[in-house]
């Protein structure tokens, strides 16, 4: 299962607060169908139906169920040498 880095869980829980969303919302991650091998994310008021829910802290990320089995050896991180533009990435765990 994705797992996210405590430098991760803090900006998606600031980037909720910021879009206003319910307590409800995350980041959902999605597989891109623009880009092969790609991932669309976006900032959603409550998870789709079948999206895996993976939650770190306050923070919570929705998984589409392509993204999940894709990401599921992977973590969550963002540079945190720009935490304001929340440059995520993905890397081992």
């Amino acid at each position: 299962m994705l797992t996210l880095t405590e430098n991760a869980s803090t900006a998606v829980h600031d980037l909720t607060v910021r879009a206003g969303l319910p307590d409800t919302g995350g980041l959902r991650i999605a597989e891109s169908d623009a880009q092969s091998g790609g991932f669309e994310l976006a900032l959603v008021p409550a998870p789709a139906p079948e999206d895996e829910v993976v939650t770190a802290g306050e923070a919570t990320v929705f998984l589409a169920p392509g993204a999940s089995a894709s990401l599921s050896d992977l973590r969550l991180d963002v540079d945190s040498a720009t935490p304001e533009a929340a440059a995520f990435t993905l890397v081992p765990q």
